[in-house]
């Protein structure tokens, strides 16, 4: 019998993916957990295994299309198969015909075919669907901006599958609000759009990648959200690199190196049990504390940045963490993490001083409400007793949603932070 390939649901707040390459052409064979196809989202790029073994019978989403979570991309079965057994088609192993093929072009419907009835629309929306936009398909994602922004997703247009609205549907209809909404300046002419090169001038144009564009649509919804507030704290990483020092020969013997990523990491889990508000959610006008402490670490990808997450850190020894941190960060470069490792992030922490950043200044990774930037450890010139010496400093930057947290309580929760690096062991 065949199976379906979807589209997994890559993130909790992720409702479409797009399809970057396809490793497979239809009539191939398949290996059950053979990469398959990869896929770009705003939190993930990443190598979908095969759901089965067999022939790919067919082809559904074509490079560069996005779609639904739990769309039907393509088909696997046997040899031979006819694809009407999984699609109700009667042609086995054919794409699907474009979009903009003109209707005289596809299969005519038979004379009988029963023409569903279209439902009559209310004149009238209750107050619910109008903040949630029931009566237009939509995301969770995109129904909550449009409660957070006071908008009837019904108005606005989707251009995703089957009318579908999309995240960059409802941001394209905020800003046009927006810009109606500024009063008009009658004394002075608008200013026009500078171009972003000349007639002439020696240039190269490429498209923007898939992860590219996602990464820009989330940090510029991350931006409209949240009120960004940071705080920098200058650290002392002395303790921390004589733990290192101690403890470098057992690490080593577990084939791991020990990096002072994985003592901020745990630090980090002790201070957002201590300061629960930090690792909660906004979801309206209510918090959401969430109780497990799951914490993602950007890594350096080629073309942009993803976040896996390492589950439960709080429970984790420091030979765990560093185990959980390799692990993922490894898989991440090779696009092989699953689906649960990219969402249920509590708390983000990002390193912007791997290449020499004095410290960042970071954007908040919906839906969390803080973020932590880790800023280059080096030796610099501090005063201790009097006395000018040399120790290795960092500074760390807590990004943080001013609608939730206080400059009082992040800035407790940084002393924390602080407190436990300089007097780890």
């Amino acid at each position: 019998m065949p199976t379906s390939v979807v589209m997994p649901q890559m993130g909790e707040s992720i409702a479409e993916g797009t399809i970057v390459r396809w490793n497979k052409k239809v009539g191939d064979t398949v290996d059950r957990d053979e990469p398959l196809f990869e896929i770009s989202t705003d939190k993930v790029d990443a190598e979908i295994p095969a759901p089965a073994a067999g022939v790919l019978l067919a082809i559904l989403a074509r490079e560069g299309e996005t779609v639904p979570v739990e769309s039907v991309v393509g088909v696997i079965g046997a040899e031979g198969e006819q694809l009407a057994d999984a699609t109700g088609s009667p042609t086995a192993g054919a794409a699907p015909p474009p979009p903009s093929q003109p209707a005289s072009q596809t299969e005519p419907q038979p004379p009988d075919a029963a023409i569903p009835a279209v439902p009559a629309v209310p004149s009238r929306l209750t107050e619910e669907e109008v903040y949630t936009g029931r009566r237009r398909k939509s995301s969770p994602l995109v129904r909550r901006i449009a409660r957070d922004q006071g908008v009837n997703v019904g108005e606005v247009s989707g251009t995703g599958t089957g009318g579908r609205v999309t995240k960059r549907d409802i941001l394209q209809f905020l800003d046009k609000r927006l810009a109606a909404a500024e009063p008009r300046q009658p004394f002075a002419p608008p200013a026009s759009r500078v171009p972003p090169y000349q007639p002439g001038e020696p240039v190269e144009i490429k498209p923007l990648s898939v992860v590219r564009r996602k990464i820009a649509e989330h940090m510029v919804l991350s931006r409209r959200t949240s009120a960004h507030v940071h705080s920098v704290f200058h650290v002392d990483f002395t303790s921390v690199e004589a733990a290192r020092a101690a403890r470098k020969a057992e690490f080593e013997r577990a084939g791991l190196k020990l990096t002072p990523m994985a003592f901020i990491v745990q630090a980090c889990a002790v201070a957002l049990a201590r300061h629960p508000i930090l690792n909660a959610a906004l979801d309206g006008d209510t918090v959401v504390y969430k109780k497990d402490i799951n914490l993602g670490v950007a890594v350096a990808i080629e073309g942009g940045l993803i976040v896996p997450v390492v589950k439960h850190a709080d429970r984790m020894s420091l030979l765990e963490l560093t185990t959980a941190i390799a692990d993922v960060a490894a898989r991440a470069r090779l696009k092989q993490l699953k689906p649960d490792e990219v969402h249920g992030g509590t708390f983000t922490i990002t390193n912007p001083g791997q290449l020499g950043a004095q410290f960042g200044l970071p954007i908040i990774n919906q839906p969390q409400v803080a973020i932590l930037g880790v800023g280059m450890i080096e030796k610099r010139a501090v005063v201790l007793d009097d006395a000018v010496v040399a120790r290795p400093m960092a500074y760390l930057t807590l990004g943080f949603d001013h609608r939730l947290i206080d400059g009082f309580v992040a800035d407790a929760f940084m002393a924390d932070l602080k407190r436990h690096l300089e007097t780890v062991s």
